[in-house]
């Protein structure tokens, strides 16, 4: 696979090069942070994900971060739809993340430029 990367203020923006496999979705660039350490949303609470990124009444756009369910769903959303890169800052958590990497549903080019830029995210999948 060849990866497009470009650099933007600490941030990496991965497009996959092959039109046939694209990276979150069809002209979707998947944007990966730099260091996971700028991931400083909540890992407690309820967070409601915008309209944009989910088309869904308020009350189902919901997620409980507490809850086995509710939490990698968010976090799978967040990943494939983010198009901002304060959307990864505000709405995703480092260590929950972490946690829950293993468990999450996506897309192979996103997982692919995650992984690629952060290892300790492939050691995770891998050790669970």
């Amino acid at each position: 696979m060849k990866w497009r990367v470009a650099y933007a203020g600490g941030m990496t923006s991965v497009l996959h090069s092959s039109p046939s496999r694209p990276a979150a979705r069809p002209g979707r660039a998947v944007l990966v942070v730099a260091d996971l350490a700028e991931l400083r949303g909540p890992d407690t609470g309820v967070v409601e994900l915008p309209h944009r990124m989910l088309w869904l009444p308020p009350r189902d756009r919901r997620f409980d971060l507490a809850d086995d369910y509710d939490r990698p769903r968010m976090c799978e959303i967040v990943l494939r739809e983010a198009v901002r890169w304060d959307e990864l800052r505000t709405m995703l958590n480092a260590g929950v993340l972490s946690r829950v990497w293993a468990e999450l549903f996506l897309p192979r080019g996103v997982r692919a430029a995650w992984e690629q830029r952060h290892p300790v995210l492939a050691a995770v999948r891998v050790a669970g």
